[in-house]
């Protein structure tokens, strides 16, 4: 094992050895390259004044060198903003810009120690860092039968981890019972790693306050009956909530530091929260109870994530990492967000009251509860799902996606609010030529 990452795991145990336990083998073997080419890079930043030939970059006149048929698409960004390099873990101005928009988002994260956010690849590059540093082959993950399906790729076929899942509904909430039941079965001493997705991805639910807090209360006492957990928090469409009753803050909130055997993450982007999927910005944060914020801990964790992107993608773009800084700066950036937010919710709204004005479609479907995010489902009742997307597809030029045999998914996010009434008309058609 490198003597860095031998450094790491020392400062992890030092401060809390279950956290070195949880770590994957991988997540044991991982460091940050701090000395080396980086070390001496840095070190010829600050201190070769007269020739800095380190730097596998090409400079002209001092700044990077750029073709003006680049350059001129870029607005008022320089050369250096826009197209060098950007550290591993992420620029400082946004890690810190994203810790203070979290922190204004989840007012009770105020004095809960956490890590500071490691910018990652998008959404999905958080869970994989998290499935990397945490996933041996064989390492059981527990997620809602209503899930994504990257979860499958990343967690179960990447890095082969045994999924077991839960019921997720229950009338018209959650099946908390079902979800209290599947951890009772994991016993003091073993590892469990728990996925939960508020706004759920594909059904649009998010937990009430009331749920939210079970939930959370469910995860603590698995951790103080001697269950150690790493419990994942997706955040992915954090701040489109539709209903008052929903939770306002993310659950993650409820778990940062609050137990010593349960580690919270994080993961989320600016990817929906600020609407550019593109840019692939996103975070991924760490908390464990029984630490300080500047813990040697997290220093160690923030390092490990780093050497995780370092040897992977080697670090995320520059440019989408500067726009995302900026903007989080911009003194209108919450109230634009709030109006996008108004935007989506009176689409979703409309899928409701369509739905409600139209209770013979019931022969053929209901909704599952939905109060936030992008998405809502329909249960099927006779036909099957892939069959009546092929037939929506081709009679009538309408894409859905299907979930399983029995659940359609609808994206009222891309749709407009005067198309959804027609949309789910043509489902009931559909329906209807399936169904005689």
């Amino acid at each position: 094992m490198n003597p860095l990452a031998v450094e790491l795991n020392a400062k992890i145990a030092a401060e809390n050895p279950l956290v070195l336990e949880l770590l994957s083998d991988l997540g044991k073997r991982m460091y940050f390259p701090s000395k080396g080419i980086l070390s001496q890079s840095a070190e010829a930043k600050a201190m070769g004044k007269r020739f800095n030939a380190s730097i596998g970059t090409a400079l002209e006149v001092g700044k990077a060198m750029h073709l003006g048929c680049v350059m001129q698409q870029l607005g008022e960004f320089n050369v250096d903003e826009a197209l060098l390099y950007a550290p591993s873990p992420g620029i400082a101005e946004l890690r810190q810009g994203w810790r203070q928009k979290n922190l204004h988002d989840n007012p009770d994260l105020q004095g809960a120690a956490c890590s500071l956010p490691v910018v990652t690849n998008g959404l999905s590059g958080a869970l994989s860092v998290a499935a990397d540093l945490f996933i041996n082959p064989g390492d059981t993950v527990l997620l809602a039968n209503m899930n994504w399906d990257n979860y499958h790729l990343n967690f179960g076929d990447r890095c082969q981890a045994k999924l077991e899942f839960y019921n997720y509904f229950a009338g018209n909430g959650l099946d908390l019972e079902a979800f209290r039941a599947a951890l009772q079965k994991y016993q003091a001493g073993e590892k469990l790693l728990v996925i939960l997705n508020f706004p759920n991805n594909p059904s649009g639910y998010t937990a009430t306050e009331e749920e939210g807090c079970a939930l959370a209360q469910a995860l603590l006492q698995s951790a103080e009956r001697g269950v150690n957990m790493v419990v994942l928090i997706d955040d992915a469409y954090f701040g489109l909530f539709y209903d008052s009753e929903i939770m306002q803050q993310s659950l993650f909130s409820k778990l940062a530091g609050k137990h010593p055997r349960l580690m919270a993450i994080k993961a989320d982007a600016a990817t929906k929260e600020v609407y550019v999927w593109g840019l692939r910005v996103g975070f991924i944060t760490f908390s464990i109870g029984g630490v300080a914020e500047n813990s040697p801990l997290y220093a160690a964790l923030e390092a490990k994530a780093a050497g995780i992107i370092r040897s992977t993608i080697s670090n995320c773009s520059m440019l989408s990492q500067k726009i995302i800084a900026c903007a989080l700066r911009d003194p209108e950036f919450y109230a634009q967000r709030a109006a996008k937010a108004e935007l989506m919710q009176k689409r979703a709204l409309k899928v409701r009251e369509v739905l409600r004005n139209n209770p013979t479609w019931l022969k053929h479907f209901e909704a599952y509860p939905f109060n936030s995010g992008y998405f809502m489902c329909l249960k099927l009742k006779k036909i099957d799902a892939e069959a009546l997307r092929v037939h929506l597809l081709k009679q009538y030029q309408a894409g859905t996606i299907s979930i399983t045999p029995t659940d359609l998914r609808i994206a009222f996010s891309c749709l407009e609010e005067n198309e959804i009434p027609a949309l789910f008309e043509t489902i009931y058609q559909a329906c209807e030529d399936l169904g005689s």
